[in-house]
């Protein structure tokens, strides 16, 4: 059963729907089950979504996209867990982090996704910039 939660004229209402047969459909509001008749179906036109904004692209129309790198010797690499955007980087070149720390925040599939160092170091690089495409793999962040 489907619920959802009303609130009419400061009243609460919890309103399950259960089965829909032969226009018919089970309908429970506050725990009291009602047998509601429906009118003729109608066609009903279903709005489309919105496309999903493009890439950022550069001055030569190419798309801006962190590819994954090897790591590089001496550090270990923060890497992007999921495909997304950098919304934002949260440390410098030369600050000290810890494992828990939140060292860059990735929007993914309208979420924003805070990626912790997973370390205890130094950065000694950062990869990527603030609206920066990134795939699964692409390093982020070095700690050394």
């Amino acid at each position: 059963m489907k619920e959802y939660k009303y609130k009419i004229n400061g009243t609460k209402y919890t309103v399950s729907i259960g089965d829909i047969d032969n226009n018919v459909a089970q309908v429970e509001v506050n725990g009291t089950p009602y047998r509601v008749e429906l009118d003729e179906q109608k066609a009903v036109k279903v709005a489309a979504a919105p496309r999903p904004a493009a890439a950022p692209r550069n001055a030569e129309g190419e798309k801006v996209i962190a590819k994954p790198a090897p790591a590089a010797a001496g550090g270990n690499s923060v890497k992007a867990p999921l495909p997304g955007v950098v919304l934002s980087i949260n440390v410098k070149v030369g600050d000290a982090v810890k494992a828990a720390d939140t060292v860059v925040v990735l929007e993914a599939m309208k979420m924003e996704n805070a990626i912790h160092a997973g370390v205890d170091g130094t950065v000694t690089a950062i990869n990527v910039s603030n609206g920066d495409s990134v795939l699964e793999g692409a390093p982020l962040i070095t700690i050394g």
